[in-house]
Formats: structure tokens, C-alpha cells, sequence
């Protein structure tokens, strides 16, 4: 497979490596941008863990919490701007309290709003705001307690960051934990919910990171035990030191706080999503000539 120079600038992006090193990096692996990461992880030359999915997109993530069940909506835009347009909040409320009835995004789409469906609506508020919309995400969770936060909140209960926390406690604690998945952003509420895939992958990874260290293949069994431990430490959410205290780990801090967190969800706005981004001076000559 031919490596271009987009491809070596992408993996140099989420990687910190230099020129030289992404290309051979590319070219080791036929160029399959993960497999690169993991290769220059095992040489030691990816100098920053960057995450690959960025947030691109813009929007709002709002949550609802009606009883024992929130429910959290990721709703898209082109711009900032109509994220912070009360009209276009107005009906991302709407459609957080229309998520609070249904399952998941099909049938979301699919729910009455004031005699249209959801996607309706939105198509029709593409025609007068004039900017691409879409109903992107839904999450939601259900326990004895469940408690919402938002960081950096537009408005009530919507901005670029929404979470939600199910658990059997105090909300007061409930909504230290939020805050602390907003900050941290867990991959799973502890090692038995973690994707086996992922495991496996960090697993190959360190196994190799060993192996280029030249130990004997006890010493590299040894250390990987201790890297797995730390790498749990940091993805799982019971796992993590918490932040309002980090001498405790959230799971122990769940036990003096007399709560058991049961389940969670974080959404962020654009997360994942990549868009091509084009320079201001290409921006400028591109509406000069039309």
C-alpha cells in the first residue's frame, strides 16, 4: 500500500512521533494506522498516548433523569454558534424529554414531538436554521439513584459533556462521581464490563514493549501482571484514583461513602467524529471566487 504524506501526518498527529519514525511506522504495517500506533508503542517512539477520535463535531449533549432512569441525546450541528442558538436548545430539550420514553435511537427518531416525528422535526429545523443537524447518539441508565451532570453547560441540563451515574446512595456523592467521569472519561465501570478486545490489545502491546527490553520471558511475565494492573487502573472507573481524594481509589470511596455505582455513561459532543479541516487563507480565497 502506498503511505502518502496525509497518512504520515495523521498518525504523527495522534502519536507525537517524528516524520521518520510515523512513515516507517506506516510502511512496517502496510499502512494501517492502528497497527502503526501499536508498533511505535512497542518501540518506544510514540511520545504522547493521543486519542485518535477527536472532538470535530459540533452540538449539544443533553440528559434527563426521570426517576430511576436517565437518558442521555448527542444532537449535532456545523457550528458553535447554533449550539449556543436558543432555538435550536429549545429543541434538543425536546427531544431529551421525548428520549426519556423510548428504548434507544430508532425508536428516538422515530417518538411524537408536537405531531411530527423527532427526525422530522430535526430535517425541519435544518430548513430554517439552515445548518446540518442530526440526532447522532442515546444512551441512558436505570438504578435506585441516578444523578446527571453537564460540563460546561450551555444552558440547563445540555452543553459539551453529559453524564450520568446510576447507583444505590446519596446524590451528593452520585454527583461527585460525575464530575469525576466528566474529568477522567472511563472506558467501563470495572475490569469484567471492559471490551476483551481491549485487553487483549493493550495486553499484545505491553507483551511487546517487554520483549524489546531483551528480559528473559519470566521477568517479562512478571512485568506485565504490573502493567495490566495500572493499565486497569486508569480505563476502568472503580479502578481509578479519585479525583476529589486520590489517595482512595473510586471504588473505595464508594465504600466509605456507604454507595454502590452500578452503572454509567458519558457522552461528549463530536466525540469520535473526524472532519477535514481546511486552512482560514483556503476558506478565504474559496468564498472570494464564488
Amino acid at each position: 500500500m502506498a503511505i502518502t504524506a496525509a497518512m504520515v501526518k495523521e498518525l504523527r498527529d495522534s502519536t507525537g512521533a517524528g516524520m521518520m519514525d510515523a512513515k516507517k511506522a506506516l510502511t512496517e504495517n502496510d499502512g494501517d494506522i492502528e497497527a502503526a500506533v501499536d508498533w511505535l508503542r512497542t518501540k518506544g517512539l510514540a511520545k504522547a498516548a493521543k486519542k485518535s477520535g477527536r472532538t470535530a463535531a459540533e452540538g449539544l449533549v443533553a440528559v434527563k433523569v426521570d426517576g430511576g432512569r436517565g437518558v442521555a441525546v448527542e444532537i449535532n450541528s456545523e457550528t458553535d454558534f447554533v449550539a449556543k442558538n436558543t432555538e435550536f436548545q429549545s429543541m434538543v430539550s425536546s427531544i431529551a424529554d421525548a428520549a426519556v420514553k423510548v428504548d434507544d435511537l430508532d425508536a428516538l427518531k422515530a417518538a411524537d414531538l408536537g405531531g411530527k416525528t423527532v427526525e422530522e422535526t430535526v430535517t425541519a429545523k435544518i430548513g430554517t436554521i439552515g445548518e446540518n443537524m442530526s440526532v447522532r447518539r442515546m444512551a441512558s441508565v436505570e438504578g435506585d439513584t441516578v444523578v446527571s451532570y453537564v460540563h460546561n453547560a450551555a444552558t440547563d441540563g445540555m452543553g459539551k459533556i453529559g453524564v450520568l451515574v446510576a447507583l444505590k446512595g446519596d446524590e451528593a456523592f452520585g454527583r461527585q462521581i460525575a464530575m469525576h467521569i466528566a474529568a477522567t472519561n472511563p472506558a467501563s465501570l470495572d475490569e469484567a464490563s471492559l471490551d476483551p478486545a481491549v485487553v487483549e490489545k493493550e495486553k499484545q502491546v505491553q507483551i511487546d514493549i517487554a520483549r524489546e527490553s531483551g528480559k528473559p520471558d519470566a521477568v517479562i511475565e512478571k512485568m506485565i501482571v504490573g502493567r495490566m494492573k495500572k493499565f486497569m487502573s486508569e480505563v476502568t472507573l472503580l479502578g481509578q484514583s479519585f479525583v476529589m481524594n486520590p489517595d482512595l481509589t473510586v471504588e473505595a470511596a464508594a465504600k466509605e461513602a456507604g454507595a454502590e455505582i452500578v452503572g454509567f455513561v458519558r457522552l461528549e459532543v463530536g466525540e469520535g467524529i473526524e472532519v477535514e479541516k481546511e486552512d482560514f487563507a483556503a476558506e478565504v480565497a474559496k468564498v472570494g471566487k464564488s
